[in-house]
């Protein structure tokens, strides 16, 4: 009977190390290949066959394109996300 308790908590800890730590990484990383597709979408810095490129490698490659995108693409950003209203 005690093999039993111990198999149950063994579970419950399981389970709350999946709700504290695999979920708030795996919700980090949605967020982040939304924010890397949002960019490349908006980059004025890449011509339109270049945007189509990328957009294809964030999407076929999920968290792993959006990361290449992020060191190879995103700096030839010419203008911030969100531009400034213009007087």
């Amino acid at each position: 009977m005690l093999a039993m308790v111990d198999g149950d908590f063994a579970g419950l800890i399981l389970v709350l190390l999946i709700l504290a730590v695999v979920i708030p990484i795996a919700l980090a990383l949605f967020v982040f290949w939304i924010w890397m597709l949002v960019s490349a979408v908006q980059n004025q810095g890449l011509g339109e066959g270049e945007k189509i490129a990328w957009v294809l490698v964030i999407v076929l490659l999920h968290w792993l394109g959006a990361l290449l995108y992020f060191f190879v693409g995103h700096p030839k950003r010419k203008t911030p996300i969100l531009a400034p209203p213009k007087p």
